[in-house]
């Protein structure tokens, strides 16, 4: 065994052309392509004088991305140096040239030459510095190297060289090396795996620690910020398993490996990445040199509780509490508070799939709060606002413990819990009926400017929030008939999120909503029948709710009546207010549609009391119109009208176009029916009154392009200007009545008994 172990890690290796110093002795090794960088500095050096400003600014900032940056080709290293200096990166390529068709003596020549920039009066690069360090690495990886590696060396730089020549189309030069060729083909086969291509050079082979650590960070931050410039789920997996087949203890890439395998849902893969990550971190002893003895135990509680955390996105709560029970109980024997916080934050999410749990968040509040820690408290109180948010809670109290929670992310610069706020902002008052409200709030964190400083050219505006606050948009502008305007936000989301992205079933659930209303809308019940399948995967019970609507609409009764029964036991039983609300007057309409205004009064009276009873604005208007209309129906117009005015001035300043031309059309039913026992004059001016409140209403359905809402307007228009003697007007209506009855068959019920 001890010869297996000094062959895996002492000796010296070579890889598809890179040769490896003692891994244990430097961090750092020599390639074709840091042969190249050196070549590059030790011409900026000689050069140095002659270079303007603004060349010598720009080079040093290219030359800290290439020292921290992978390996690349020739062609792509001596383009990015034409940008900001022509004559420099001739002098590199000609240095390059020199050394490759050159003899090996003209190599180390070149790196004999390196260390003299150290010794003159006054070096051309300080030893401290960022380059001075790197040029001290090389150096000294160098001269570890035995004759055999330096050899390899050589002629991995001459095959650098010639794959850029055969890429650019080199054929004088690469005449030059045909002597070489032949000598070192047989090395050649056996010392690399393949010949190197250009998309592979990056990660071929092993990276040195900084590019690796480079390279992974830089990812981490793009998978957290903006994963569309992230490598994509299969390339960002390809180059991590290239780096641990080199080192197979790299901790940092095992966790990588398993948030690339969360972006796909991989439960397999990720748990498996998860599992590596902390036994390597054992294993490499990484932590208990920091934390002595201390560091073995932390990355196994620590270990339990992302593993809780993992099986808890999954939605594998039995196995997340078993693992989480794990944790706390490590956690308490090592006296661990931070960490015994996290388990109490993770606790509360178990534990509300099954009661309330509103006591466990606010101890959890408290005690992260009493141990400093200002991330789990804001994220616990906005927790127990988006918790009191579904109890029914005021939204003025709500408001306030946002402040609360806004004070601790100002004082500490959390922008992304900043952010997060004000999309529970959004959408508490969408929730709420107050559209205006939720428009302000998610155009303002749009408009916002991250605090965080992200990489370059990455903006932090590609998060989870803003997927929430942009489909939010995407619904309001469509609820007020804006459909244009909605397909330009949802085409931004998929361009944005695409559809292998954490979050794109957000924008892929709202674009399913949005299509099937319109279809709906316009009578197309096919198409919205078609439209559930894709609803229900994304939220079932959504799903079920919309089919009972297609069966409804297509007069399915008794059908959506079984169907509706079921989902209101279960949103009963999971405690879904909103959704149980929509049911009940989705049966209540289903008795109107029956004609039996009676038995739908006391479901309607359920259903506006619990609206009343959670502040849901939208929902209790949208009831009262429904109870308004039974008035109407059951023979009290007076009574209807008065209701009716309790709910018209919420619905038309934060109302959906829909509700906005129900209610007008119900008004001028409820006008007409008043108007009944008036004296003639007053009757015609009633009569007038109900006519300019069915064009409003005309006006609002075809907004959202509701043909049957605009045929029945038309019926009744038509039927007042007959009553008024416009026969004009009249014909007018009846003619555009007759070209939508034509293409919407007229239902079972009465067209001056239909209601939205």
């Amino acid at each position: 065994m001890a010869s297996v172990h000094e062959s895996l890690y002492f000796n010296p290796m070579m890889t598809n052309g890179v040769v490896h110093a003692n891994v244990f002795g430097i961090k750092d090794w020599v390639t074709p392509y840091k042969t190249a960088l050196l070549a590059l500095i030790s011409e900026m050096g000689r050069d140095g004088p002659y270079l303007s400003l603004l060349e010598r600014r720009s080079l040093n900032r290219l030359l800290l991305l290439l020292l921290q940056g992978p390996d690349m080709t020739l062609s792509r290293l001596i383009k990015a140096i034409e940008e900001r200096c022509s004559q420099l990166a001739n002098l590199v390529q000609i240095r390059i040239k020199l050394m490759a068709a050159g003899e090996l003596k003209d190599m180390e020549q070149f790196f004999d030459d390196l260390s003299e920039a150290f010794n003159r009066p006054e070096p051309d690069v300080h030893k401290t510095s960022v380059v001075g360090l790197f040029l001290r690495q090389m150096i000294l990886a160098y001269n570890k190297l035995s004759f055999s590696q330096v050899y390899k060396l050589y002629t991995a730089l001459q095959q650098y060289y010639q794959e850029d020549l055969k890429k650019s189309g080199g054929e004088e030069a690469e005449m030059e090396l045909t002597h070489c060729e032949g000598l070192d083909s047989k090395m050649e086969k056996e010392d690399f795996d393949g010949p190197l291509r250009e998309e592979d050079i990056s990660c071929n082979g092993p990276l040195s620690q900084k590019q690796a650590e480079y390279f992974l960070s830089q990812q981490a931050s793009l998978l957290k910020n903006d994963e569309t410039k992230a490598l994509s789920p299969a390339s960002l997996q390809k180059e991590l398993n290239s780096l641990l087949k080199f080192n197979p203890d790299f901790a940092e890439a095992h966790y990588l490996s398993y948030l690339n395998s969360l972006r796909v849902q991989d439960v397999f893969s990720s748990t498996h990445s998860l599992l590596h990550y902390f036994d390597r971190l054992i294993l490499t002893g990484a932590e208990s040199k920091s934390n002595g003895d201390e560091g073995y135990g932390r990355s196994l509680r620590y270990a339990a509780l992302n593993l809780a955390a993992l099986h808890c996105r999954f939605g594998h709560y039995q196995q997340a509490e078993l693992a989480l029970r794990e944790a706390i109980r490590i956690a308490q024997e090592s006296n661990d508070h931070v960490c015994l916080q996290h388990c109490l934050s993770w606790l509360y999410i178990l534990e509300q799939k099954k009661s309330d749990s509103c006591v466990l968040l606010e101890h959890s509040v408290k005690k992260a709060v009493h141990f400093g820690l200002p991330y789990l408290a804001s994220l616990g109180i906005q927790s127990l606002v988006q918790q009191r948010a579904f109890a029914g809670k005021t939204a003025s109290k709500l408001m306030d413990a946002l402040k609360d929670s806004d004070l601790l992310h100002w004082k500490h610069s959390l922008s992304e819990l900043i952010d997060i706020s004000t999309a529970q902002k959004a959408a508490i008052w969408r929730l709420y009926g107050r559209s205006t409200m939720s428009l302000q709030q998610a155009q303002m964190l749009l408009s916002m400017n991250s605090l965080e400083a992200v990489n370059v050219g990455v903006q932090q505006n590609n998060t989870e929030s803003f997927a929430v606050v942009l489909c939010h948009l995407a619904e309001l502008h469509a609820e007020q008939g804006y459909f244009a305007a909605a397909s330009e936000i949802l085409k931004h989301l998929k361009e944005r999120f695409p559809p292998n992205s954490q979050h794109a079933q957000l924008w892929m659930l709202c674009d399913q909503k949005i299509q099937f209303d319109r279809a709906v809308n316009d009578g197309k019940y096919h198409v919205a029948d078609s439209l559930v399948a894709g609803i229900t995967a994304l939220n079932s019970t959504e799903g079920v709710y919309r089919k009972a609507v297609v069966l409804k609409a297509q007069n399915q009764m008794s059908e959506a009546h079984k169907l509706l029964q079921k989902l209101l036991t279960h949103c009963q039983k999971i405690k879904i207010t909103e959704m149980v609300i929509r049911v009940l007057l989705s049966l209540a309409k289903l008795h109107l549609r029956s004609l039996c205004h009676t038995t739908a009064l006391p479901i309607l009276l359920q259903a506006l009391a619990l609206s009343q009873e959670y502040h849901l604005q939208h929902l209790a208007s949208e009831t009262i119109l429904n109870l308004a209309f039974s008035q109407l129906m059951l023979g009290l117009p007076e009574q209807a009208l008065s209701i009716l005015h309790l709910a018209i001035e919420p619905i038309l300043a934060h109302g959906t176009v829909l509700d906005k031309g129900a209610a007008m059309f119900l008004m001028a039913k409820c006008q007409v029916a008043s108007a009944a026992s008036y004296t003639p004059q007053k009757k015609a001016e009633a009569l007038q009154s109900a006519i300019l409140s069915l064009n409003e209403a005309k006006t609002y359905f075809a907004n959202v392009d509701c043909k049957e809402q605009q045929r029945d307007v038309l019926y009744l228009q038509a039927r007042l200007f007959h009553s008024l003697g416009k026969a004009q007007e009249r014909n007018q209506c009846a003619m555009l009545f007759r070209q939508l009855n034509q293409e919407l068959p007229a239902c079972e019920v009465p067209l001056i008994n239909a209601f939205k």
